[in-house]
């Protein structure tokens, strides 16, 4: 089968390593963030559930709108965009921009049960095509060096949760039910069924 060729509203490497896994040809679109715009914020009184799939349809129209007010030189190819988040008990725990905010998010999570929720929205032309995908983690029980070796890595630094189970952060993991790609950005079974949609 052959797959339309798409833009990737991402700048996450993985997810680009992810789509080149199931052999679809794309492009990066880098779309610039509005100057003054927060990094993806919660609003107020916004369930979790509910902010993963706003986040990922904004990203999908700014992007539609990048695409569109440069046409002279940009075509007009199906576009996928993605959002991933970390919740435990109803909350989202944001994306770690420094070593206190990895070892913060591990030790919230340590011991615990918490979900990945990662949202697609496929957008072609006037159609929009979504996917939802939701993981359970359990994560063990850490103690305070396991915490530090893991911060000293470097890793969790800007990631959802503090950690990426495609790396060292595996070892943190002791149960998985779910999509591991969704759990990593780009759940590939959901990927697949959309952009098959577009050629049926």
């Amino acid at each position: 089968m052959k797959l339309p060729f798409i833009y990737l509203a991402s700048a996450s490497p993985r997810r680009h390593e992810l789509l080149k896994q199931i052999g679809v040809s794309h492009e990066v679109l880098r779309v610039p963030t509005p100057e003054g715009a927060e990094d993806e914020p919660i609003l107020a009184g916004e369930a979790p559930p509910d902010y993963v799939i706003r986040t990922a349809r904004e990203k999908a129209q700014r992007a539609l709108n990048y695409v569109t007010q440069n046409s002279a030189t940009l075509p007009m190819y199906p576009i996928l965009a993605a959002d991933t988040c970390v919740m435990i008990d109803g909350q989202v725990v944001d994306k770690a921009h420094s070593d206190d905010d990895v070892r913060r998010s591990l030790e919230r999570l340590s011991a615990s049960v918490h979900e990945v929720h990662t949202h697609l929205v496929l957008v072609d032309g006037e159609r929009i095509l979504e996917r939802n995908c939701i993981n359970t983690l359990s994560m063990r029980q850490l103690n305070a060096e396991e915490i530090a070796h893991y911060v000293q890595s470097g890793e969790g630094l800007g990631k959802a949760g503090g950690y990426a189970i495609q790396g060292l952060g595996a070892m943190l993991i002791e149960r998985l039910e779910g999509s591991f790609s969704g759990v990593v950005g780009l759940p590939l079974s959901d990927t697949w069924e959309l952009l098959t949609l577009l050629v049926e």
